[in-house]
């Protein structure tokens, strides 16, 4: 059958089975979008193709599927940088297509024209230029299996503007046949024994989840090697839900603002069990003084990631689904001396929850610290989480963007299920939020989606509401609005002497209510606790726009516990409230 180049790139899209794509059109993509009218894959126009990069984040984040994303060429594909290497360092699975200028024009300052493949080779997993018609179906099966096997991640397709035009012969890929690439995915059984033995001789073990049990769907294998070993589980920022937050051994997050007892069962364990995580340095602190007196296994998928930061003791390289299941059945299998005693664990669990008894996570509900207006009185922005959380459905996807408020998101809310939390983890990208939920719920139309977000942050990327309300996507974002870069702020107060460099933003510059309504939103503004929650129960009752809720909130609140920059996870900052309970 003989087509065009673009409708051989839309057919191949279509083959592997995408059902949305997130774009936005330019010069060199015009021959691409044609045959988009007359295909099945729903097309999502966003305002910024930033937007298009995060929103195929927010997809994949939900639904474990690649994202994709259809850019033009020049600014069109730097501006897909960032989200590009957002997916890199959280592990999401990403195909990008960029257009590019005619092959005869690559080289020489074309309009339009940028090195994309260059620009991006160290924050995708792999990239392509197609300089070949006839190479589409296989380039394109290529980019979705190298984005979706061993550790997920972005990919690039560069496709210039006559090869789009050039006409070809269309004809199915065939198995994908990389040699070289293999990604590793049952474990070695020496490894799994040894881990095994490790694991039933703690005495004061601690699981380490990280975004890769999520990632390789293990929620379940985990929830059984937990159920078989009785072992504590702390889940890092990016695994929050990957082991439900109700189960009395869930410790919570840890990390620079994790919870006292995630914090300091790390630190104390005679065993970690990572799995899935990369030893992060927001989660290690000073490298030299983590979990000093723990033997490390280490499970991932990714061979450069062990040794990496810390060297294991075990190294299990392999899925993390087929690794913990496998440990799983090893333990399992024992029996006499060599079995698991869940009940051996007693006094280990008796000491976290002493811990969790007198460092939870707590705040001065009733003692607002700074003002949020002239003449008005500061929300807590802790409540509104809690309050958020307690209105919405259990599987309500909560997406956040990149602060303060991100860190409160995960800290107050109660994660039970896998897949129900986006965020930027590793990147750090404020202006996620925004367009990453409304590609959450592009993905997962049948679930309720909140995007907690900051001023500053919904700032960047609040232009993305108009594609919400004109696609129809009813997302509802609630801005915990405290007129500053709360962080940067925080940080400032702490270490800078208060000195408050170019951190302020007003609480009404913009008039967030009156903009998200110029977006075709319903603008909400909340500034007493006592209009929380039926704000938020009138944003729940609205499903047929977004909606915009404005909780002005105490400009001066500190996220607490903290772990000073570089310094170790034994010096954590708790609560005012509870700092004498630390001598």
């Amino acid at each position: 059958m003989e087509l065009t180049g673009a409708q051989s790139l839309i057919k191949s899209l279509e083959q592997q089975g995408v059902e949305v794509m997130f774009g936005l059109p330019g010069g060199a993509t015009l021959p691409v979008y044609d045959p988009i009218i007359d295909s099945s894959i729903r097309h999502v126009l966003v305002r910024h193709e930033q937007g298009a990069g995060h929103a195929a984040e927010g997809y994949a984040q939900v639904t474990g599927r690649p994202g994709v994303a259809l850019v033009t060429s020049g600014p069109g594909a730097t501006n897909v940088v960032t989200p590009l290497a957002n997916a890199y360092m959280d592990s999401t699975p990403l195909v990008v297509v960029t257009g590019q200028v005619s092959r005869a024009a690559i080289g020489t300052d074309a309009f339009q024209e940028v090195d994309i493949t260059g620009i991006t080779a160290g924050v995708t997993k792999h990239n392509w230029l197609v300089t070949d018609a006839s190479d589409i179906p296989r380039v394109v099966a290529e980019a979705f299996h190298i984005a979706t096997t061993g550790r997920p991640g972005p990919v690039l397709v560069d496709f210039p503007k006559d090869v789009a035009n050039q006409r070809t012969t269309w004809s199915d890929p065939g198995p994908v046949d990389l040699p070289g690439y293999s990604p590793p995915v049952d474990p070695d059984p020496q490894a799994i024994a040894a881990a095994a033995d490790l694991l039933v001789r703690a005495e004061r073990p601690v699981l380490y989840v990280g975004g890769g049990v999520v990632k390789a769907s293990a929620s379940a294998a985990l929830a059984a090697l937990v159920e078989v070993t009785g072992a504590p589980v702390v889940t890092t920022l990016m695994a929050r839900g990957a082991f439900p937050d109700s189960h009395p051994l869930c410790l919570g997050m840890p990390g620079m603002h994790g919870n006292y007892t995630a914090v300091t069962a790390m630190q104390r364990a005679d065993v970690l069990v990572a799995l899935g995580s990369r030893f992060d340095d927001r989660v290690t602190g000073k490298v030299d003084a983590f979990a000093p007196g723990a033997k490390v296994v280490h499970v991932d998928v990714d061979r450069a990631e062990i040794g990496k930061v810390r060297r294991p003791d075990v190294a299990v390289v392999a899925d993390c689904r087929a690794a913990i299941e496998a440990l799983v059945a090893a333990i399992a299998s024992r029996s006499g001396d060599d079995a698991a005693d869940p009940s051996r664990l007693a006094p280990w669990v008796a000491q976290l929850d002493e811990w969790r008894a007198r460092f939870p996570l707590v705040y001065d509900a009733d003692a607002p610290s700074g003002a949020s207006g002239a003449g008005r009185s500061a929300v807590k922005p802790q409540f509104v989480i809690e309050q958020l959380r307690a209105a919405t459905p259990a599987d309500t996807i909560l997406v956040s963007g990149v602060g303060q408020h991100q860190m409160w998101a995960s800290q107050h809310w109660t994660f039970d299920q896998p897949r129900t939390w986006v965020n930027s983890g590793g990147l750090g990208t404020m202006g996620f939020a925004v367009p990453a939920a409304i590609g959450a719920k592009v993905g997962r139309p049948d679930r309720t989606v909140w995007a907690v977000d900051g001023d500053g942050c919904f700032q960047m990327t609040a232009q993305e509401l108009v594609t919400a309300s004109a696609e129809q996507i009813p997302v509802k974002i609630a801005i915990l609005n405290n007129a500053y870069l709360g962080m940067v702020r925080q940080w400032q107060h702490m270490f800078y002497e208060e000195r408050y460099s170019e951190v302020y933003l007003s609480p009404d510059l913009p008039d967030y209510v009156l903009w998200a309504e110029s977006m075709g939103c319903v603008g909400l503004r909340v500034h007493s606790p006592e209009e929380v929650l039926p704000a938020i129960e009138k944003a729940n009752e609205i499903d047929d726009r977004p909606v915009v809720v404005d909780f002005r909130t105490d400009s001066m609140e500190q996220v607490y516990p903290m772990v000073p920059s570089g310094a170790s996870n034994d010096d954590i900052v708790v609560h005012p409230s509870q700092q004498g309970e630390l001598r």
